[in-house]
């Protein structure tokens, strides 16, 4: 009889295990054999400025935003660098989240260890997942590495330790040497196995960077989890090691868009171009703002106008993975401090969540519209129009049309491909169209239309 009980009572811890999901098994994806990069193909990243998200500024603050977060939509996180920021040449008064003066902290301002394992988790419970923001390029002034090993960093003509040229409060790493390279890797191998990160973004991945910095990285970490490798920089070649890259060249046309000094038959070039030299493959993020377009360069309310949703509509619809940054889900119109504490209104005024959940929606519910090989390329359905592109995106029985006048005048526009006419849900609107080659479409200034079946 005892002999029994026992092996019932094992079936039934058996059968509970199997029914009980752990933190490591939530974003549901994980569950399916699905792997990076596809796991975001359908997805949003939103770049999170832990400093000025919320009035607090920490990560149990921003930590209390996560449910609108996923109810806006957001795939995947990106956190911008959590590690203290060093004192020594620091740009004031608190400097800046790029001049890291221990890779393995959390910084005070911030929170505690606990608490970033406190947002994994959460992150991971909501379905969502986490990227932290990795600097290798360089350290602060008063990083142990300074003292201890010198010959880790580059070093000028005069055999002082170099810096960029135009930020003089970090120390420029020499990636060349081995030692460099193999703490550097054990201490980004530490979040993934004591915080569950569940990749990087890479900053200034391909500057003097070799790229064999980031295969022995990837032979190093990638066997203790799935993770997401996101490079800031461009070039075909980085994605021998890297999930994804900035489509950098395409954010400088879209900004000479706006200020008239490129037009949409330069946005279709550039697609055009940049499938030609990357193939469909490889996941190209874009945006219309960063942390450095917003803090530097202007809003996208400065840099666009009244075309703010013209190319927010655009990068959603055209091409790769789109980006938020923090605030611009609130129609964010100021630019926030970079080396001091700021605040976001997050009122929203003219309702730019309530449109940004669409256009998440809009992604992430069209397959033609994913990333890379698992969705479609843009065709383009209109003759070459300085003003207006449109173009078409079709994926087994899924087309998306995007309509997108890319000026302040009224346009016209007569689609050219009998193949994309036919009926669709406008899909701001909700209402039926009727497509037709025969019949023009008047466009409003900055104007933008979607047309789904």
């Amino acid at each position: 009889m005892n002999k029994y009980i026992i092996v019932l009572c094992v079936f039934a811890a058996c059968l509970y295990s199997c029914q009980t999901k752990t933190s490591n098994d939530v974003p549901s994806s994980t569950s399916k054999g699905i792997t990076f990069p596809e796991k975001v193909a359908d997805g949003t990243i939103y770049e999170v400025n832990i400093r000025q998200h919320t009035k607090e500024g920490t990560i149990n603050a921003f930590a209390k935003d996560l449910p609108r977060l996923k109810d806006l939509g957001v795939k995947m996180l990106w956190i911008m660098p959590v590690q203290p920021i060093g004192v020594l040449k620091r740009k004031e008064p608190l400097g800046s989240y790029y001049s890291i003066s221990d890779y393995k902290k959390v910084n005070p301002e911030f929170g505690t260890d606990e608490d970033f394992k406190n947002l994994v988790t959460k992150t991971h419970e909501l379905g969502m997942y986490l990227i932290l923001d990795w600097v290798p390029n360089h350290t602060a002034w008063d990083h142990p590495w300074i003292t201890e090993h010198p010959d880790y960093y580059a070093h000028d003509e005069k055999g002082n330790i170099a810096h960029e040229s135009d930020w003089d409060d970090i120390a420029l790493l020499d990636h060349t040497n081995p030692g460099a390279r193999s703490l550097m890797i054990s201490d980004m191998k530490y979040w993934v196995t004591n915080f569950d990160i569940d990749g990087f973004r890479c900053d200034h991945a391909g500057h003097e960077i070799p790229l064999y910095f980031w295969e022995e990285a990837r032979t190093a970490i990638d066997p203790e989890k799935d993770i997401f490798w996101l490079a800031e920089w461009d070039g075909a070649r980085m994605h021998l090691q890297f999930d994804a890259t900035y489509a950098w060249p395409l954010l400088t046309i879209q900004d000479k868009v706006g200020k008239g000094e490129a037009n949409a038959n330069d946005l279709a070039k550039w697609i055009a171009d940049d499938l030609k030299e990357y193939g469909q493959k490889p996941f190209r993020m874009t945006m219309i703002t960063n942390h450095d377009e917003n803090s530097w360069h202007g809003t996208e309310f400065e840099r666009y106008g009244d075309g703010a949703k013209t190319f927010a509509t655009f990068i959603f619809t055209a091409y790769g993975v789109p980006m938020l940054y923090s605030g611009q889900d609130a129609g964010l119109d100021k630019r926030l401090k970079f080396f001091s504490k700021d605040s976001i209104d997050w009122s929203d005024p003219k309702q730019f969540q309530p449109f940004y959940k669409k256009l998440i929606s809009l992604h992430k519910d069209n397959k033609a519209l994913w990333a890379g090989e698992y969705g479609a390329m843009p065709v383009r359905i209109n003759d070459a129009d300085p003003n207006v592109y449109a173009f078409q995106r079709t994926k087994e029985n899924n087309s998306v049309i995007s309509v997108l006048n890319f000026s302040g005048k009224p346009q016209e526009l007569r689609i050219k491909d009998e193949k994309a006419a036919g009926t669709y849900k406008d899909y701001f609107t909700g209402e039926s169209f009727e497509l037709s080659a025969a019949k023009p479409l008047k466009l409003t200034p900055w104007q933008y239309l979607v047309f789904v079946r």
